[in-house]
């Protein structure tokens, strides 16, 4: 169902078309964390840091294809807004056909250079078998991410968030099944885990692909229009190039750290990958909501309705900031009793680490859900660089904090956890001391 986001109550307008986006993304979670908690408890510490650190480069490497997703569904929004479907059309076209083939070079690189990637990140040698074996399974399935990732930003574009939660949410109820069966059954290892999430992504990318295709014909290309038009595929490019060097480099910085965690042996690795799984489901929500904000931004931009889009902004950040809140005060009660959903109650040294990280984190949740509004704003008026720029200055100051601080034996890992929240910090204050400026909008006040 279409959703004309230009018409009606802002706040309840934005909070139903997040909302399945929300719920989707806290799905698209279980894909790994259903993984992470049944490798944890079947196949011991070794696996789940395995599992946990391929995590992180999945994630790095995956965020490539969502992002140029993410950068063409907001262009396919704004057109939207504007009701110009000829032009629509011609962007779908072109997006389809360059985020395609960079997905097919990607995976390539992958497959070429994977052992060069993990002496990169200093894998340990008992986890650097595992690790291979999930990850060499886990890109076979990275066409289906680019199938998923498209329809879904398309179907977005349109208003309508609630087709892609519905493979979404088949896709992790599959995948939850198949881990049970191919681990727990087929005693298969960490590869029946990485073979569980492929076949998974291959329902929803593949269903949610045949959906859109027949469902939305009066939107679909036809032969003549599917060709590389000059102004549409630069116009793709650089919003698509723009979203997904952002990703990149937020995903680049994470593996970072995560090379720096790995550097502090196994035990920390094996914490960290318990906890990222527990603090990326808690933010989740916050971070999805500002990619609806996104679109609903790109919308009212495209119609033209400034105030529209100052009210948003005000009401989006009042909305974010009450949930960060609230999910700051659980994560710092609950931290310890998070843990041990993934790692083993004897493990203590594993718990404890994890709960410090997730309270030093958990802390500031306001950061990040503020960054993730700004990222959204910036990509819906059609300044795409300025996310890019925040997410610079968010990584840029994490890394080098992490690496300066880390090493001073009065600090060490601590100094990688306190890193995270001041990068978000510092960002925001950018971000909002820039709007006017490069946005031409005010959010403090109507025109």
């Amino acid at each position: 169902m279409k959703k004309d986001l230009t018409q009606g109550n802002i706040t309840k307008t934005m909070l139903l078309f997040a909302g399945p986006m929300i719920v989707g993304n806290l799905l698209q979670q279980c894909y790994n964390i259903a993984d992470t908690l049944i490798v944890g408890r079947c196949l011991g510490p070794d696996a789940l840091a395995a599992v946990g650190s391929a995590y992180t480069l999945m994630t790095f490497l995956t965020s490539i294809i969502i992002g140029l997703c993410m950068g063409s569904g907001a262009v396919f929004s704004v057109y939207f807004g504007k009701k110009d479907i000829l032009q629509m059309k011609k962007r779908m076209a072109a997006s389809f056909l360059f985020i395609a083939a960079v997905t097919v070079f990607v995976n390539i690189l992958v497959f070429v250079f994977l052992d060069g990637i993990l002496r990169i990140l200093q894998v340990p040698t008992e986890v650097y078998q595992l690790m291979r074996d999930y990850i060499w399974i886990i890109f076979w399935g990275i066409g289906f991410v680019f199938l998923y990732n498209y329809f879904a930003y398309f179907m977005r574009a349109l208003g309508n968030s609630l087709i892609p939660l519905y493979f979404l949410g088949a896709a992790a109820v599959l995948n939850i099944v198949l881990d049970v069966l191919f681990v727990v059954s087929f005693q298969m290892g960490v590869k029946g885990a990485a073979l569980a999430t492929v076949i998974a992504q291959a329902l929803s990318g593949v269903g949610i692909g045949i959906y859109a295709w027949c469902k939305e014909t009066e939107l679909r290309p036809k032969k003549t229009e599917f060709f590389i038009d000059k102004g549409a595929m630069q116009e793709v490019v650089r919003h698509s190039m723009a979203a997904c060097v952002q990703q990149s480099v937020m995903n680049f910085g994470i593996l970072m750290i995560q090379g720096l965690v790995n550097s502090f042996g196994a035990l920390v690795m094996a914490a960290f990958a318990a906890a990222v799984k527990i603090d990326s489901f808690a933010y989740m929500p916050a971070q999805e909501f500002g990619n609806a904000f996104s679109l609903f931004i790109s919308q009212n931009h495209g119609a033209e309705k400034r105030d529209r889009v100052g009210q948003g902004m005000r009401k989006a950040a009042a909305v974010s900031m009450a949930f960060c809140l609230i999910i700051s005060a659980g994560i710092f009660v609950l931290a310890p009793v998070l843990m041990k959903i993934f790692v083993d109650a004897g493990e203590t040294g594993i718990i404890q680490t994890g709960a410090e990280y997730l309270r030093i984190e958990g802390a500031f949740y306001c950061g990040i859900g503020l960054l993730f509004l700004l990222y959204g704003f910036y990509r819906g008026v059609e300044r795409p660089e300025m996310s890019l720029v925040l997410t610079v200055i968010s990584l840029g100051t994490r890394v080098l904090l992490a690496y300066l601080l880390s090493p001073i034996h009065e600090i060490g890992v601590l100094g990688i956890w306190w890193a995270i929240p001041i990068g978000w910090i510092l960002a925001d204050l950018v971000g909002i001391i820039c709007i006017r400026r490069i946005s031409g909008y005010s959010i403090f006040q109507s025109h």
